[in-house]
């Protein structure tokens, strides 16, 4: 992508721009992995559930993973009834898990408890699996880690194998990373599997691999299609995979213009007309987002600072070929996963315009006014 072209065309910033092409890449890199090892691919929409992108990923995809009635409700919408809803969630309401039965295709149980009550209100629709917790951590850091210490998300084998559920359920899902980039904690993480519940594969229809790796990112891996090769025609099972960010992730950026700049304590502040309200995980993971105009060796440093009284609202520091003043755009890369869908309106500030580009044509879908911030507020 041609950011500078871009940051001239794009009328009034914040915005979050969705590259068409990119996403394509990402997909059809997916595809490859699917031809190759014979695994089914799902789309996590909780990572962008823009109606666009789903469009986009449809024909590649064998469905959607939610976690939500509302994401089930969305994913239903885009497929017409023509394709899997798969769904997973640490929480579902009472109220609503006979819907998420009639929407749902295959539901992946995140305790014993959890599965008795949809079990309750299913009329043999979908496909009931259990949630497994391996109880394998591959990151010191517990915010990622799905596998910690009392973690809320999944249920262990041995509990699992003393429930009996195994005599009831048609598949198993497991999720063990955030963000990995080799497929050693999977290969680690199913061998484990296979040697606590190996026998009970057999029974099952399908087993889910999970999200949290950027598959798209990695090359085809000969270990990878091998262990799904080894699933399907030892246990005879339907294989998924889920990724969010690997499809999303490359593909998204957030433009923003500088708004003020001045002096503090002998650094030079540049305050943006965004904030990290619009890409949380910033604040949440405190990370430093790619940022098109960073020139490692450049001359003049520059904190980027969000635009709300938030002390903490700071993008980090980076460094420019000439010194950062008031109307330059500065474009923050590989945002596209977990950014809009978490972003809020803290102080009022509104959310960004939403862009595609695709041949090099920027195309506007969503713009939000005072109106919609409004809303959420009168009575």
């Amino acid at each position: 992508m041609n950011f500078e072209t871009v940051k001239k065309n794009i009328p009034a910033t914040p915005a979050f721009v969705i590259d068409k092409e990119g996403l394509l890449e990402s997909l059809q890199a997916l595809a490859r992995l699917k031809e190759h090892s014979g695994c089914k691919l799902l789309y996590s929409i909780k990572s962008l559930p823009l109606t666009s992108v789903m469009e986009l990923a449809k024909p590649f995809v064998d469905g959607f993973s939610v976690s939500s009635l509302f994401e089930a409700r969305l994913a239903d919408e885009i497929l017409g009834g023509n394709g899997g809803i798969h769904f997973t969630s640490p929480g579902m309401r009472p109220d609503e898990s006979a819907e998420i039965a009639a929407l749902c295709s295959h539901i992946s149980c995140n305790s014993i408890s959890q599965f008795r009550q949809i079990k309750s209100v299913m009329h043999d629709k979908a496909s009931i699996g259990l949630r497994i917790n391996p109880k394998l951590s591959f990151t010191a850091d517990a915010r990622y880690d799905p596998c910690r210490p009392y973690s809320k998300l999944g249920v262990s084998s041995t509990d699992a194998l003393a429930s009996g559920l195994f005599e009831h359920i048609k598949g198993i899902h497991f999720h063990t990373v955030f963000s990995a980039t080799d497929y050693a904690p999977l290969i680690t993480t199913l061998a484990k599997l296979l040697h606590e519940i190996g026998d009970k594969l057999g029974s099952l229809d399908w087993i889910n691999l999970g999200g949290g790796y950027l598959y798209g990112q990695m090359p085809d891996s000969p270990e990878f299609n091998k262990m799904v090769k080894y699933l399907k025609y030892t246990f005879d099972l339907e294989v998924y995979i889920e990724p969010g960010s690997s499809i999303v992730d490359k593909a998204g950026y957030l433009i923003a213009s500088v708004i003020d700049c001045f002096e503090s304590d002998g650094k030079t502040v540049a305050v943006l007309d965004t904030s990290v309200n619009h890409l949380p995980r910033v604040f949440e993971y405190q990370f430093n987002p790619q940022l098109h105009e960073h020139a490692p060796d450049g001359a003049y440093p520059a904190l980027l600072a969000g635009c709300t009284c938030l002390a903490g609202d700071l993008f980090g520091d980076y460094r420019f070929n000439r010194p950062v003043q008031v109307g330059d755009k500065v474009v923050f890369k590989q945002v596209g996963a977990y950014s809009l869908v978490k972003a809020s309106r803290f102080n009022g500030v509104n959310l960004p315009d939403v862009y595609e580009i695709s041949d090099s044509t920027i195309t506007r879908l969503k713009q939000h006014s005072y109106q919609d911030f409004r809303r959420l507020w009168i009575r």
